[in-house]
């Protein structure tokens, strides 16, 4: 196949210098009818394009490969097979051609298929107020000093574009109610449809088409905000394009160098802040005149307001051991000792445990993330105390209680007596009944009269809460005697002297 730069050789010997075929033929070492070609076709090109291609080896095999490449092509993209596993796969089977027969034809038939009409999108455009996609991302983080994974559920606007994300150590159901309440009050409201893929927190089963088996809570969650759920397709991102986009935006603006925090209450102020400033620095991605913030201000009057936020939580039935603990997401947690034993409700939100029995909250943790931690509240053991007051000493849930200064001083003091630990328990009691800031006074007041002792500082708290003395009721100037009584003794003796008695 001739080059272009000897085409045009060709061209110019003979149309510009007069030189005759033969000459040309002789000067590049051509052929005659390989120059008479190029003069007579015009062209500044010449490329030869096979009308079919021979597989001589392959043939047997093409239609085994096209099954394989059909299937193949159904699997997501990082889980597809290369060509050379296809050709270990054919020769595996009988095969004997070369590799490259096997990768010709894979690399056609793919760019077939990537030609089709299947994989042509047609633009969207929203109206202000229409709808608001979500989802979820893997993301890196330095938290405490160690690198963690983190999940990342972002929120976004499709018409002004305006977005937010937050982190969760979970992708569970609360975690889910808890990113709504979060975005609906930075948006400042909410929009009439949300787009969600087919996420397990939402979607309970996928019917034929959009049709839709949606989660008990979901569907409260939406209720609740007056939005109509839309599920994706699956494995069409593109039908939520802009929260797909975003998830690569995100991480390459905010998680590219790996940011470092204590905690996730300051990771999420973070976030929270950088998502503000984003929007008013950052273009519209149509509206190229003005920034995602400024799009958003006109698209704020179109949104749904929120008036109160959804209380969302996940609800379990759970059993309190007799060491007063109820088990949730591999932790435990502490409960008030009279239900020991009993069958109790969790309800577990992203942020708080509470344990409910009888309509009673008996318990109220801020919720633990990691593995086999046990977190107490040494005042759910306090009746238990009263039998066994000795726990005090040894007890897991009383190791580094963070009593107040006076009444960590009167412990201390206490339990160098005889019986000393049945004395404080009584304090403690004290404190259940009666406040920690009264016992509180009076162990200060102990202390300063170097009287510890439990019976004086219960005497003292009980003075304390004495009623006060009733007030003298003054009557009447009407009522009041002009002048009062005197006591005297010689008026009743002259009573007994008019009297007489009878004598035997």
């Amino acid at each position: 196949m001739l080059i272009v730069e000897t085409i045009a050789k060709i061209r110019r010997y003979h149309f510009v210098e007069g030189k005759s075929i033969k000459q040309i033929s002789k000067d590049l070492r051509l052929s005659r009818n390989t120059v008479r070609k190029v003069i007579r076709s015009n062209s500044t090109k010449h490329e030869y394009n096979r009308q079919e291609q021979p597989r001589p080896q392959l043939g047997d095999y093409l239609e085994q490969l096209s099954c394989q490449l059909e299937e193949d092509w159904k699997q997501p993209r990082k889980r597809r097979q290369t060509a050379r596993r296809m050709f270990e796969t054919l020769q595996s089977d009988g095969y004997e051609g070369a590799y490259d027969s096997v990768q010709r034809y894979v690399k056609s038939w793919r760019a077939r298929k990537r030609s089709q009409p299947g994989q042509v999108f047609i633009p969207l455009e929203f109206s202000p107020g229409a709808a608001y996609q979500f989802d979820w991302s893997h993301e890196y983080v330095m938290l405490g000093g160690s690198v963690q994974k983190i999940k990342v559920a972002h929120i976004r606007l499709c018409h002004s574009r305006k977005f937010f994300v937050v982190a969760y150590p979970r992708e569970s159901m609360e975690m889910v109610f808890d990113a709504h309440k979060r975005a609906f009050a930075f948006f400042g409201g909410t929009c009439r449809r949300g787009i969600y893929d087919n996420m397990s927190t939402a979607v309970t089963r996928i019917l034929r088409g959009k049709g839709r088996v949606f989660n008990r809570q979901f569907e409260q969650l939406c209720s609740h905000y007056l939005v109509e759920p839309v599920a994706c397709t699956p494995a069409a991102g593109w039908e939520k394009g802009q929260i797909e986009k975003q998830v690569q935006d995100i991480r390459r603006w905010l998680f590219i160098p790996r940011p470092q925090f204590a905690d996730f209450t300051e990771l999420n102020a973070w976030l929270a802040d950088h998502c503000q400033i984003l929007c008013e620095t950052r273009k519209h991605p149509t509206d190229k005149q003005r920034t995602i913030e400024e799009v958003f201000q006109d698209e704020k009057n179109s949104l749904i307001s929120v008036q109160s936020p959804f209380a969302g939580y996940s609800e379990n039935d759970c059993r309190i051991s007799n060491t007063c603990l109820v088990r949730y997401d591999r932790n435990h947690y502490s409960v008030d000792c009279r239900a020991a034993g009993e069958t109790a409700t969790l309800r577990a939100t992203a942020t708080r445990i509470l344990v409910i029995w009888k309509g009673e909250v008996l318990a109220d943790h801020e919720r633990q993330f990691g593995r086999d931690k046990t977190i107490y509240n040494p005042w759910h053991y306090l009746n238990v105390l009263s039998r066994k007051p000795g726990a005090l000493r040894d007890g897991a849930p009383f190791k580094d209680w963070q009593l107040p200064p006076n009444l960590l001083r009167i412990q201390q003091k206490l339990m160098c007596q005889t019986g000393g630990d049945r004395s404080f328990v009584n304090i403690l009691h004290a404190v259940n009944i009666h406040g920690m800031d009264i016992v509180e006074s009076a162990c200060q007041k102990a202390l300063s009269q170097r009287t510890v002792q439990g019976e004086i500082i219960l005497n003292l708290i009980a003075r304390a809460v004495a009623p006060p003395a009733p007030a003298l009721i003054t009557p009447p100037p009407k009522l009041q005697l002009r002048e009062e009584p005197i006591a005297d003794c010689a008026r009743y003796d002259e009573l007994r002297k008019e009297v007489c008695h009878a004598t035997a």
